[in-house]
């Protein structure tokens, strides 16, 4: 892991870039895991003359080829787009090593890889970019050692890759590194004319292109199409590409190699997305049940006490309906009722309200009769008359012994 002072340098040198946090997080895994490359913020020239500061990783990665281990200096530029645009990826040789132009890197030390070709913004990073290039250079070694008499001394403001486990230090400056030397298994490529790459065909420039790193001429430019090989032409014919001398098995076996792990990679990463989506779904049902099984257990809750309270109505029902029946019974039993003894009042004050009340009501039958006698010329007018104005003073005083009584008892009305 790298020190809280190293990642607030990444954060500065980044401080420009578009997608900052993307960058840092993936510089900070390659600074962790490859301690031999060192990062700065350094100006890039282009083809077309301009310039840009862009922060680059420069050092050495460990190359396994033939059991021994050689460490390959490489520098690796970021755009300021990072990582919706692929790094520009240089081999760097050091005075004591001379580029072997194949396929995978040119004349320039320029690498070429279909990782690079195919660069996926939101799949693709750089710590597996260098993990490809450390198998593609164990089969494909980008330098090898120059012959003695061909070294120069090495110059104090040259690259100057970290010392690993299989270098070694010359005297007077010079810098020598085991590398596979020319005439291992990879015979040196045939020179052709007309370009720049050896034995391969010029890279031809393919949708928008991003001007190369380099400003002498005839470089190419930074999209380009790969030779035929297996995953990108299916009229590929292998026997073809054998008899030219370009491309030999290795070679296509190492693209096939770079596809199909970068297909993995994405097959990976959509399982791992559709398995996190089916995650999310399940988070949310559980907790969607976890809120029902709560308001079922309130309404369980809510039930017991309404059961409790029905309980309670059905005791006070039946001892209710305990008293009715023996009160049916006790009157079933007595001989008879009184009507004056059938209500009975708790205070005098009602007893004279209810025989008011009852005084009041005779009366008022007392002079319906009487009009009815009237009617039927059972009685005369003048005996009516008289009849009628002695109940009709009776009532009067009767309502006011009511009314008064009522005030007094303070019942309303």
């Amino acid at each position: 892991m790298v020190s809280a002072a190293e990642e607030a340098q990444i954060t500065k040198l980044l401080s420009k870039y578009k997608h900052v946090n993307t960058t840092k997080k993936e510089v900070i895994d390659v600074v962790t895991n490859y301690r031999s490359l060192t990062y700065n913020l350094q100006k890039f020239v282009f083809n077309d003359g301009s310039s840009k500061d862009l922060f680059n990783l420069q050092g050495t990665i460990p190359v396994v080829f033939k059991n021994n281990t050689y460490y390959i200096p490489i520098c690796i530029w970021l755009m300021d787009t990072h990582p919706m645009n692929a790094p520009i990826c240089y081999v760097k040789p050091t005075p004591t090593m001379q580029i072997k132009v194949s396929m995978y890197v040119d004349h320039n030390g320029r690498i070429y890889l279909p990782y690079l070709h195919d660069w996926q913004p939101h799949s693709s990073d750089l710590l597996s970019l260098i993990q490809i290039m450390i198998v593609v250079f164990g089969e494909h070694p980008p330098v090898y050692s120059k012959p003695k008499e061909q070294v120069a001394p090495y110059p104090t403001t040259g690259y100057m890759p970290p010392n690993g486990p299989n270098t070694s230090s010359g005297t007077g400056g010079s810098y020598n590194l085991p590398y596979p030397a020319s005439g291992g298994s990879f015979p040196p490529y045939p020179p052709a004319s007309g370009n720049n790459f050896g034995g391969f065909p010029p890279y031809p420039p393919s949708g928008n292109v991003i001007p190369a790193a380099n400003s002498g001429p005839g470089y190419p430019p930074y999209r380009m199409n790969y030779p035929p090989g297996p995953g990108y032409n299916s009229g590929y014919n292998s026997s073809n590409a054998s008899s030219t001398g370009t491309i030999t098995e290795e070679h296509l076996k190492a693209s096939l190699i770079s596809a199909v792990e970068d297909k993995l990679r994405r097959r990976l990463q959509e399982k791992v997305n559709q398995y996190q989506a089916e995650i999310d779904t399940l988070n949310r049902t559980k907790q969607e049940l976890v809120e029902g099984s709560a308001k079922i257990d309130s309404i369980i809750a809510r039930m017991e006490r309404e059961q409790i309270d029905l309980q309670k109505n059905i005791n006070i029902l039946r001892d209710k309906e305990e008293e009715l029946e023996k009160s049916l019974e006790s009157l079933e039993s007595s001989d008879g009722i009184d009507p004056d003894e059938a209500v009975t009042t708790t205070a005098p004050l009602y007893r004279q309200l209810l025989n008011a009340y009852a005084e009041e009501a005779a009366t008022e039958d007392a002079i319906y009769y009487l009009g009815e006698a009237l009617r039927s010329s059972v009685i005369d007018l003048e005996t009516f008359l008289k009849h009628v104005r002695q109940l009709s003073r009776k009532q009067f005083m009767y309502r006011a012994l009511m009314q008064k009584c009522r005030q007094k008892a303070g019942l309303a009305g």
